[in-house]
């Protein structure tokens, strides 16, 4: 999902820029006003767990390999504007030393990746944890789904800009993104449900962070 150079156009490279400079503004600010003494260190420590883990890549179909994203486990412990920060250094990283997603189209791949994964599956979450009237089995329900989801969004997200782009026409760009990523977000979804559950077990006041 990480989209390099040469594959966005420049009206679309600006635009999602401008969008990606906008949400982490606001981000900015949102966590500024809400963030405490304990979220400071759980926000390095989930963009080192999250860059670490996006650097494993797991078999998919077809020769085709994905990796776990972590915008759904980052706005479920933090809340969605943290998650927004957070994806963006980790991007950033990626981008300007591991050549991981073009400079050009760091604005899209923060876009997709933090500001569309992170607001769906925090969103998704919170739904689905509401219908189960906070129970445990609601939050993981509601991890794996918002997970799923996420990833799913993410990648349409990313279809959409590639054909508007003109690098792919739309009808090959969305199959293509959304049928792969189907697969790689039931990866997303139980990796973080793992993890999650590993944090209720031994870490539960964790899920009370959330800077909303």
């Amino acid at each position: 999902m990480h989209i390099p150079d040469g594959f966005l156009s420049a009206p679309v490279a600006a635009a999602t820029g401008v969008v990606a400079i906008a949400a982490i503004a606001v981000a900015v600010k949102e966590t500024n006003k809400k963030m405490g003494e304990k979220q400071v260190p759980m926000m390095g420590v989930l963009a080192a767990f999250i860059f670490a883990a996006q650097m494993l890549n797991f078999p998919v179909a077809g020769g085709t390999s994905g990796h776990f994203i972590g915008a759904a486990l980052a706005a479920i412990l933090l809340g969605p504007w943290a998650t927004v920060l957070i994806l963006s250094s980790v991007l950033v990283v990626q981008c300007l030393i591991f050549q991981d997603g073009g400079l050009l189209a760091l604005g899209a791949n923060i876009t997709n990746m933090g500001l569309i994964a992170g607001f769906s599956s925090y969103y998704i979450y919170k739904g689905i944890d509401i219908l189960f009237k906070y129970n445990k089995a609601g939050k993981l329900v509601g991890a794996g789904v918002g997970a799923w989801i996420s990833v799913v969004l993410a990648s349409l997200f990313c279809a959409a800009e590639l054909s508007i782009s003109g690098t792919s026409p739309w009808a090959i760009a969305v199959p293509a993104m959304g049928g792969v990523h189907m697969l790689i977000g039931v990866g997303e979804g139980l990796i973080t449900v793992a993890v999650l559950s590993l944090i209720m077990a031994t870490r539960a006041d964790l899920l009370k962070l959330q800077i909303a």
